[in-house]
């Protein structure tokens, strides 16, 4: 196996040659742990012991050509106050083998892609979830009911991570007729494969391996999709363990607990990661314009170039609601993950947090006018 199965090329050997003149080599991090990670570098044919030092054959050059070997290295020369710039699984990175201590991460090579959530602390903060991946393949059971507007927020987050995004419909052999399930998932997702797939009977398993093939993805979704079960039948190994999920709502425990690089059997990479509870947004707007690509084209129509699509007079996005053409549940969809983007940015921005409050306080006054008309001119406080 050479770095090239790794995704390595003649990009990354550019970007990695300000580094080879100082003895180091490049490597890809395939998991993430305390501190340390686990590297995927090329074997110079000298040694094939973690940790010891890499023969002339590890450079860049050859490092397309040569077998390769894992080795964990230290990552505290790379840390930051940023923990999106922390090292992540898929990573590429330049390390130095010749320590005693042990392999020591010096540098990331700039990042190509990356798939940010909005951490669930009370700090405004964002993780990176996979680097460098081309695919973003996002998990949904059909064997519980689908919440579509947590498919638009992963598919959101996936554009605008630099990927492209593909929907894995899991399950299918619990479902007799997915016909009107898989419509509804194209409708929320313009633009994004969708392939449905079952690792018990076998269904779609080889559209979806042939989309994967030659290229890094990333596996997302909730626990209980069936992400690490998929996981085992693309690979024909059981790689990850399974576990069942609870009858009531369709969802599980983490069985997955690190995100890992794996290589597919028929070529190409993919990222395993834990079930996600919560997935917030994070600098999403191209990707919420992306998903919901009728809206904005629908606001272009809007009388007001700055319509917030409220109770403006001559809006064309109510309209479209009004009259059908546009469904209420993914406009209010869109509403809701617009105002989600807007207050993760107002938290690390000061002149916008001040704007969006003097827009709420608007909104606040405008709403009591309305009640006190109502109220013939006399306000009463509703508790």
């Amino acid at each position: 196996m050479t770095l090239m199965a790794y995704g390595w090329d003649s990009d990354w050997a550019d970007a990695f040659a300000p580094y080879e003149g100082a003895g180091l080599v490049p490597g890809r991090i395939v998991r993430v742990d305390r501190g340390r990670c686990e590297l995927v570098v090329a074997d110079g044919g000298t040694t094939t012991g973690a940790g010891a030092g890499a023969g002339a054959g590890a450079s860049a050059s050859a490092g397309t050509g040569t077998r390769t070997r894992t080795l964990r290295a230290d990552t505290e020369p790379v840390l930051s106050a940023d923990p999106r710039d922390a090292p992540c699984t898929g990573d590429w990175a330049a390390v130095d083998t010749t320590p005693a201590s042990g392999p020591v991460v010096r540098a990331l090579l700039p990042r190509r892609t990356r798939f940010t959530r909005s951490t669930s602390s009370a700090r405004s903060e964002g993780q990176v979830l996979a680097a460098n991946i081309d695919l973003a393949v996002i998990a949904v059971s059909l064997a519980v009911e689908l919440d579509l507007g947590r498919l638009e927020r992963f598919l959101s987050l996936a554009w605008s991570s630099g990927a492209q995004p593909v929907v894995a419909l899991t399950k299918t052999d619990l479902v007799p007729d997915i016909t009107h399930l898989v419509t509804d998932v194209e409708r929320a997702g313009p633009g994004a494969a969708v392939f449905p797939v079952s690792a018990v009977s076998g269904e779609g398993l080889d559209a979806l391996a042939a989309e994967l093939a030659g290229r890094t993805s990333a596996l997302l979704g909730q626990s209980g999709v069936g992400k690490s079960t998929l996981l085992n039948a693309l690979l024909g190994v059981e790689e990850q363990e399974s576990g069942p999920v609870r009858g009531s709502d369709g969802k599980g425990r983490h069985t997955t607990t690190t995100r890992d690089l794996l290589l597919l059997p028929g070529g190409g990479l993919l990222i395993d990661t834990p079930g996600l509870r919560g997935v917030g947004l994070w600098e999403a707007d191209e990707g919420l314009s992306q998903v919901f690509a009728e809206i904005e084209e629908l606001a272009t129509h809007c009388r007001f170039h700055d319509c917030e699509h409220h109770a403006e007079p001559g809006c064309a996005v109510l309209a479209a609601v009004e009259d059908g053409t546009l469904s209420h549940r993914r406009f209010e969809s869109y509403r809701k993950l617009l105002r989600e983007a807007a207050w993760i940015a107002s938290r690390t921005d000061a002149r916008l947090r001040a704007e969006l409050g003097r827009e709420w306080r608007r909104r606040e006054a405008a709403g009591r006018e309305m009640y006190e008309r109502k109220r013939g001119g006399k306000h009463r406080k509703a508790f």
